[in-house]
């Protein structure tokens, strides 16, 4: 319930936005506006001001405009001020304005946490460097080691950990041009970005590409009782500085190591501060890793204890740079939407990468538990941008649709006959309905009440 009610303020947020642009051009344009709701359904209350029922309707998901004379097939008056007595060019700029409205929150939004609060594991943005190569990993099987630095990953040249995972989401289960430096040796290969759970499980680690998240060794925050590491005299903020003499930099990368060894005893080396200003100790600790759930709910060898996070940035930028990183952001974001839309025309892309209304749902309630803001207003950012530029492709139904509409009328000089607009609206809109009933079908597939049904 908790899911779904996050999920309704949400996306009711980014529609009832959308629906604000088209209303605030089509007062502008002199348009008159019979309703402007938010929600959707039976009316529960409001009042009238001027030609508008300002109202609240009883289901609270988004909400709409309703402007004269703008429903397909309904006959024109000749009243002045309707939607289609007006300039091709004011429609045009009505149509535009709701998916506009959408890129503006997304800028104010992202603008804002530049602002604010805007915090950011280091590694992200850093040089693809590794940590720890698992031996039977996809990407083992190239050549690289350890601490090697990925040169060129796709069509990126020195590429950031960031990038690596925009360009492996786009090319899920594809080969990809992938090139590495050995010891000062480039090697080009090409690495199979295999994903047999979708997009949305999908992380480089699980093709072995295991970031280097700090330079400093892991420390210990708190230890788990019950486990090999307390039981071998581990204490809080114990450094690992290397096991079986690998320096590894976090946790992934040691539940990777140990997961390779598969049980096998492990030789600690520790950095435990000193106390009252005495010197720092270096310790050596046997211990035999324990096979125990992880977060995931899966059974994987383990030592047992919780580290301290590797380091994030945090920026609080004055209004012009926070404006310039939201800009970058928000591209960043749209690149990578119309990229998917491109795949999927092209086939490179699987439409059993989209999510539906109960995926965003998940990542929503995701976005929601993690710790700060940022996560749940970049989500909302990205959803607005997505909402924006969905509403722009040219089919009918969506604002793009009125545009194209309205651009092959201004290039014939006349308008198209309604009868004709009619049949390709209810074509249009069969197909939308078919379209939307496969991705709630490829969200319902995903779940795990699903997933785990085999026959």
């Amino acid at each position: 319930m908790s899911t779904v009610i996050q999920l309704a303020i949400v996306l009711g947020i980014m529609v009832l936005v959308h629906e604000f642009g088209h209303f605030a051009a089509a007062k502008l344009c002199g348009v008159r506006v019979e309703t402007f709701s938010v929600g959707m359904g039976k009316r529960l209350f409001g009042f009238r001001h001027g030609d508008t029922d300002y109202r609240l309707s009883i289901l609270p998901i988004g909400g709409y405009v309703k402007m004269a004379g703008d429903t397909p097939g309904e006959p024109t008056t000749g009243d002045p001020g309707e939607f289609n007595a007006h300039p091709r060019w004011q429609r045009v700029i009505i149509a535009l304005a709701g998916p506009v409205a959408n890129f503006i929150l997304a800028f104010a939004l992202m603008t804002g946490v530049s602002m604010l609060h805007n915090e950011v594991q280091e590694y992200i943005d850093g040089p693809a460097q590794t940590d720890y190569v698992p031996a039977s990993s996809r990407v083992a099987h190239t050549g690289i080691y350890s601490g090697d630095l990925i040169v060129h990953y796709d069509t990126i040249e020195n590429p950031t950990w960031d990038q690596v995972l925009i360009r492996s989401l786009l090319n899920l289960n594809r080969d990809v041009p992938f090139s590495f430096l050995h010891d000062g040796q480039r090697t080009d290969t090409t690495l199979f970005v295999e994903s047999k759970e979708g997009a949305e499980n999908f992380s480089p680690g699980k093709l072995g590409l295991i970031p280097r998240a700090q330079n400093t060794p892991v420390q210990v925050a708190e230890l788990d009782p019950d486990m090999p590491a307390a039981h071998a005299g581990l204490q809080p903020k114990d450094e690992i500085a290397t096991i079986d003499g690998l320096q590894l930099h976090s946790v992934d990368a040691l539940l990777s190591y140990l997961q390779d060894q598969a049980g096998k005893p492990a030789a600690l080396s520790i950095l435990r501060p000193g106390v009252n200003g005495a010197p720092a100790q270096t310790l050596s600790v046997q211990l035999t890793p324990q096979l125990a759930k992880s977060s995931d709910g899966t059974d994987r060898y383990r030592i047992g204890f919780l580290p301290v996070q590797p380091p994030v940035k945090v920026e609080k930028l004055p209004l012009g740079k926070a404006m310039a990183a939201s800009w970058k952001v928000n591209l960043k974001y749209a690149s990578l939407i119309v990229e998917v839309v491109k795949g999927m025309f092209t086939r490179h892309v699987s439409v059993r990468n989209l999510s539906g209304p109960i995926g965003i749902g998940q990542q929503v309630h995701q976005a929601v538990e993690m710790p700060g803001w940022m996560p749940i207003i970049g989500l909302m950012a990205y959803i607005s941008i997505n909402l924006g530029i969905f509403n722009l492709l040219p089919f009918p139904i969506l604002d793009g649709g009125m545009i194209s509409f309205l651009a092959i009328e201004s290039i014939i000089r006349r308008d198209i006959n309604q009868e004709i607009k009619e049949r390709i609206m209810q074509v249009a809109l069969v197909c939308l309905l078919i379209f939307g009933a496969l991705v709630i079908f490829n969200d319902l597939s995903k779940l795990t009440i699903f997933s785990k049904l085999k026959l």
